[in-house]
């Protein structure tokens, strides 16, 4: 019996933010992968190492969490006054199954970095020395981000001292700024309301802010759920039906959300909409040790990301809690003190993150005009993949 030899496909093992993922030029991928389809999914699946039934990515570049099984594809934009696409798969880890309903706001930081090291950016637009300014067009959610990527010497420097609570080590800051960060063409608020009962069949009503910037995202009050705002992953992640519970109130809330039609379909949109609990400020103790004082941080945020609580917090998620926190009645903002602000610092199980945003009511809806973070990025390995040439 005769078998298909692996082929090699160029690709960048990078860090952005608190994620890792594989960065691929579109054109450097096969032909049939170079489309949307079976054949690019099929692709991808293979490189991270999905369907894994043992979970833990063995013969893959994943990384068995929804923070490393990751994928981005980037190319010369299509749009005017941009610089690149960016278009982001979230693979997942037992299924076969990437979903391309939502952005990576933690990849984000390391877009820009990929684009001007593989020339996707006119060079005329670049500094020998100072900021560079990267147009991207997320793909994913037809939104414009703004990257300040940092250039030395004409490269990309990655090296610094900021530290991101997170991430083990310091590098260069990247600052991102996502313009008009509603999630596609809905409404920021869904439903029409700031505050909705949102009723989940099985497990109780809940009061919850269903917000639609960054990336879909349900806000719930801890208490309500009988959390504190202060777990981290172990606490939640080795209880099964705690995972059902918020699978549950996630597959409810895209339906209230008119992201999906029925419960069922849930399934196949594990990476939108996310869930996330809110607690006024109290001291704890993150991951790494460091204690968190209830001072430093004008609240505490926990987030679900593809059915597990996240290890720290996804850049989108960032995005819809600093966008919540700047409306004043959300469960967000209340948690926050309940007054007018336009910046919030959160806590969450690695440390804190402080985000900045500009929201204002117009002709009675709310709009949400730019939210900006800092994050940074680093490229991890470069070179090529392999994969089984009979895969896709």
């Amino acid at each position: 019996m005769s078998h298909v030899p692996q082929i090699r496909i160029p690709a960048t093992y990078m860090r952005g933010g608190t994620s890792k993922g594989v960065f691929f030029n579109l054109e450097d991928l096969p032909e049939s992968a170079q489309v949307p389809g079976a054949a690019r999914d099929a692709l991808l699946l293979r490189m991270i190492g999905s369907p894994d039934p043992y979970g833990k990515h063995t013969d893959g570049m994943g990384g068995a969490t929804s923070s490393t099984s990751k994928t981005v594809i980037l190319s010369k934009t299509s749009q005017p006054d941009h610089d690149v696409d960016y278009l982001f798969g979230q693979v997942a880890i037992d299924k076969a199954f990437v979903d391309w309903s939502g952005n990576c706001g933690n990849l984000t930081a390391a877009v820009g970095s990929f684009a001007i090291s593989n020339g996707l950016v006119d060079v005329s637009r670049l500094p020998e020395n100072g900021m560079a300014i990267v147009r991207i067009w997320q793909a994913n959610i037809k939104k414009t981000i703004i990257a300040h990527v940092p250039i030395t010497n004409g490269e990309v420097q990655e090296t610094g001292d900021f530290e991101l609570d997170g991430v083990t080590f310091p590098a260069a800051e990247v600052k991102i700024e996502f313009m008009d960060p509603a999630d596609g063409e809905g409404a920021i608020f869904p439903t029409g309301n700031l505050i909705d009962d949102l009723e989940v069949p099985g497990v109780g009503t809940f009061k919850a802010t269903m917000i639609n910037a960054g990336i879909p995202t349900i806000f719930l009050n801890a208490e309500d759920i009988s959390y504190k705002g202060t777990e981290l992953q172990n606490a939640i992640n080795n209880d099964d039906k705690a995972l059902t519970m918020f699978e549950t109130i996630r597959a409810y809330g895209a339906v209230r959300m008119g992201l999906i039609e029925n419960i069922e379909e849930a399934a196949g949109r594990q990476h939108t909409p996310k869930v996330a609990f809110v607690a006024m400020p109290t001291d704890y103790v993150a991951s790494s040790g460091k204690k968190i004082n209830a001072a430093d941080i004008d609240l505490n945020v926990r987030a679900l990301s593809m059915g597990k609580l996240h290890h720290a917090m996804m850049g989108t998620a960032a995005v819809a809690i600093g966008t919540a926190a700047a409306i004043t009645g959300t469960l967000v903002n209340l948690a926050a003190g309940g007054s007018e602000r336009n910046a919030v610092t959160f806590g969450h199980p690695s440390g804190t993150l402080r985000v900045g945003a500009e929201a204002a009511q117009i002709e009675g809806e709310w709009t949400a005009t730019k939210v900006i973070m800092s994050r940074s990025a680093r490229i991890l390995m470069e070179g090529w993949v392999r994969v089984p040439g009979d895969v896709f």
